[in-house]
């Protein structure tokens, strides 16, 4: 469920209790633990996202019961029973589809050098909240009786949508880095700002990133990217100094004044692409791989950047030098190998389409941009189009045309050829028995000289295809059988 954050304290009572009714074994497990003479709370997220109507079947918990405690009122209770984090004080379980995550109430401190906590269990509440990171999330439920324990102020935060810490940001950041990329998650998840103070101890403090493995910062830069409004999120990254360390090619690229002069800087440029990127998604979920690219697609602006006679800006070949950039700060950030080489893919090609002209490719040009984009072509078709961000209309409307001639393009050669399986017309065996070869390196030469010959010529019949391998072979010094 999602909606408006409610305007008034009741009416955010009145949501969670709407909402918990939704789920009953919300209260079935207070109770349990009531029975047993502990206290049991919704905290945290949980109760942030039932004020703002929409709470899901994942519900966080917090109590006063030790671990130990926890797992023995869960048996006979949960189907299902974890106890990964216990070390920290964390149970979880199923119930009827539900997830379930219960943790002792805690009163951590912090090494200083990672954001590792040394673990301690708290005896009280309002101690358990005050350590938490934002007053939004530091708010707890007593299901059993129905009241709202708020001792920082984070109903009014929440009505106000501003994020600010429980302590001082100083404190708050020094105890775990990870927050600050958490706050800049937040303004795109929610549609936050942050208050003030937090906005200038994020700047200052920025460097301390540097304590946090890069697993958890991609985490939650995937996140990020993946939020209701990314680009507010991205602005304050770049704002508060937290992509100098996580991503410094964003801030770099507020530097150079993109070739047409119809941006601030590139940074800017990149962001309204990654808007028109996300208005063009038709996927059930946010597409990741799309909005890094949207966002990245030109970070090798500043190392390509030439000033021409006449007082012009040329960028040439920044597609070439952008995608070996991405590829190296997405390995950094510890990206899958699947998300590096299909954001760095779509960055090469980006650029592709603009040597269509008014339609001037050959089919075997169109073959070659199908087969070269493969998967990721639907994508590269939203990249493309976003891309226009051209304030004059008549060249944004000529544009979009020129590519809707082209998918139709794509779309006649594809249902003519299966452009999906473009391969050459004699398969591997078959190329070994007609040049009497053994498996080895020429046999994967004469495949390429196929596949190449496939692309430029559409589909050959048998006999032409055989006539044009055997050629090639004797131009390569090699006598098929029966010469």
């Amino acid at each position: 469920m999602s909606g408006p954050v409610t305007s008034t304290a009741a009416g955010q009572d009145n949501a969670v209790v709407e909402l918990l009714s939704s789920l009953p074994v919300a209260e079935d497990l207070a109770a349990r633990f009531a029975a047993a003479g502990h206290r049991l709370y919704l905290v945290g997220g949980s109760v942030r996202d039932a004020m703002i109507g929409r709470l899901s079947g994942d519900l966080d918990f917090t109590t006063d019961a030790r671990p130990p405690q926890i797992v023995a009122l869960l048996k006979g209770w949960a189907d299902a029973i974890w106890d990964v984090g216990i070390a920290f004080g964390t149970v979880g379980a199923t119930k009827h589809q539900h997830t379930v995550e219960i943790t002792t109430f805690r009163a951590d401190s912090y090494d200083g050098v990672t954001r590792n906590p040394e673990v301690t269990f708290g005896d009280t509440i309002e101690g358990d909240l005050v350590r938490r990171d934002f007053t939004v999330n530091a708010m707890a439920y007593d299901v059993v009786n129905r009241e709202l324990i708020d001792p920082t102020g984070g109903r009014e935060a929440l009505q106000a949508k501003v994020l600010d810490t429980p302590a001082t940001p100083q404190e708050s950041f020094s105890d775990d880095p990870l927050r600050m990329m958490r706050a800049a998650r937040f303004v795109s998840q929610l549609g936050f700002t942050v208050a003030p103070r937090v906005r200038e101890a994020m700047a200052a403090m920025a460097g301390e990133l540097t304590r946090i493995t890069a697993e958890r910062v991609q985490v939650e830069l995937s996140k990020l990217l993946t939020g209701a409004h990314p680009r507010a999120g991205v602005e304050l990254m770049v704002e508060a100094k937290l992509a100098d360390v996580v991503l410094p090619e964003l801030p770099a690229m507020k530097l150079e004044i993109d070739e047409h002069h119809q941006h601030k800087d590139v940074f800017h440029h990149s962001l309204v692409v990654l808007d028109q990127a996300i208005d063009l998604e038709d996927t059930p979920e946010p597409d990741l791989v799309l909005r890094l690219a949207a966002l990245l697609h030109d970070i090798g602006k500043p190392d390509t950047r030439r000033f021409e006679e006449g007082g012009g800006v040329s960028f040439h070949h920044h597609e070439v030098v952008g995608a070996k950039m991405v590829r190296k700060r997405l390995r950094a950030l510890k990206y899958s190998k699947e998300i590096v080489e299909d954001v760095a893919q779509l960055v090469y090609l980006h650029l592709r389409f603009h040597g269509y002209g008014s339609g001037e490719w050959t089919d075997s040009a169109v073959r070659r941009y199908v087969t070269d984009a493969d998967h990721l072509l639907s994508r590269l078709h939203k990249l493309v189009r976003a891309d226009c961000t051209t304030r004059n209309r008549r060249k944004a409307n000529a544009l979009q045309r020129t590519y809707d001639e082209l998918e139709r393009r794509i779309e006649r050669i594809a249902a003519e050829e299966d452009l999906k399986r473009v391969r050459p017309d004699l398969d591997g065996n078959e190329i070994m028995r007609l040049l009497g070869l053994p498996p080895g390196p020429m046999v994967g030469k004469a495949w390429k000289f196929l596949k190449e010959l496939r692309l430029d010529r559409g589909p050959l019949d048998h006999d032409e295809a055989v006539a044009e391998l055997l050629e090639w072979a004797r131009a390569e010094g090699v006598q098929p059988p029966g010469d």
